[in-house]
């Protein structure tokens, strides 16, 4: 099996490379926030080259990492207005869109599986429906998101071990929401003061993917990831739809095509990536703990519910009921 770094490095050398020599009838400019090794990238370029050689050069696409072509709402408004083309985007399209709030509902997903089961089915072609109508932007593949755990100095088996926790979340309402619910005392904190307010004992816990754990040397200040699990999520590939109508239906085809083989690609790298953190944060120290999901999930339920928009309240009925 290839390692993660073989493959990284295989994206990051295709990166410099020119992905089709020949005459473009169409060039899609794709902008995204991520930087050049993260898998979102890789995956981009990975679309790119697959483009180019299934429409034999009639299409381009030029991959523009780090915010470069814009934050990620700008990208959305020009893709809106033909100014961009392609972008990496998510539940930010709820202000749009409010079915796209259901990419991550917190307990919505108990596994990376059963996600994969709503995105590719009825649930995601509703969701992927409204975005196209109300946002005009389409998606054409989706990445797996790092599911959200919590981190602490002592071990969290249990909702009843949370009482009193003092830990951070983003600023987001759902998020205190349903930790407040779970029995923790949530704060809202900018991201740049965690460590910090870690080490000198202002909270005692946070929660994020493994990746943002690592790479902010959390391991230097908490001893424990809790394998809550409580938000999983997925983002979409889009393109535009003033930039799509543009494509003859073959070069929309080949274009889904390059998009279900980025897909793939990226799932092979985000795996192996999850399984590398794990190993690499065990190094560091830190220990992994598993824990009562149902337990959470279950005294999450209501603050969850009552925090979600009406229109989307039934489908995560659905969604806790399953």
């Amino acid at each position: 099996m290839k390692t993660l770094k073989t493959l990284m490095m295989a994206g990051i050398a295709t990166a410099a490379l020119t992905v089709s020599a020949f005459a473009q009838d169409v060039t899609l400019k794709l902008g995204h926030p991520a930087n050049e090794q993260n898998t979102w990238h890789l995956a981009s370029v990975k679309f790119a080259e697959e483009v180019a050689a299934r429409t034999e050069g009639r299409v381009a696409v030029e991959v523009y990492p780090n915010e470069t072509l814009g934050k990620e709402m700008d990208v959305i408004n020009g893709m809106q207005l033909g100014t961009a083309d392609m972008t990496i985007t998510g539940e930010s399209l709820q202000n749009w869109a409010p079915m796209a709030a259901l990419l991550a509902v917190p307990y919505g997903y108990s596994s990376l599986e059963d996600m994969d089961a709503y995105a590719s089915g009825e649930l995601g072609d509703r969701i992927e429906a409204q975005i196209i109508e109300k946002v005009g932007i389409r998606p054409i593949a989706y990445f797996a998101r790092g599911p959200r755990n919590l981190t602490s100095n002592r071990p969290i088996t249990t909702p009843a071990d949370l009482a009193g926790l003092k830990m951070r979340v983003p600023n987001v309402p759902l998020f205190l929401n349903v930790w407040q619910a779970l029995g923790a005392t949530p704060t809202p904190m900018a991201f740049s003061e965690v460590f910090t307010s870690l080490q000198n004992g202002t909270i005692e816990a946070q929660e994020n993917p493994l990746a943002l754990i690592k790479s902010a040397n959390f391991n230097e200040v908490q001893g424990y990831v809790n394998k809550t699990e409580h938000v999983r999520s997925w983002i979409y590939l889009t393109i535009s739809e003033l930039s799509w109508a543009k494509l003859s239906e073959a070069d929309q085809a080949a274009v889904l095509e390059a998009a279900a083989a980025a897909q793939a690609y990226e799932r092979e790298l985000f795996t192996a990536q999850e399984t590398q953190l794990v190993g690499e944060l065990e190094a560091l120290g830190m220990e992994f703990v598993d824990v009562d999901g149902a337990a959470f999930a279950a005294a999450a339920k209501e603050a969850v519910l009552s925090s979600v928009s009406d229109e989307i309240r039934p489908d995560v009925e659905a969604l806790f009921a399953n």
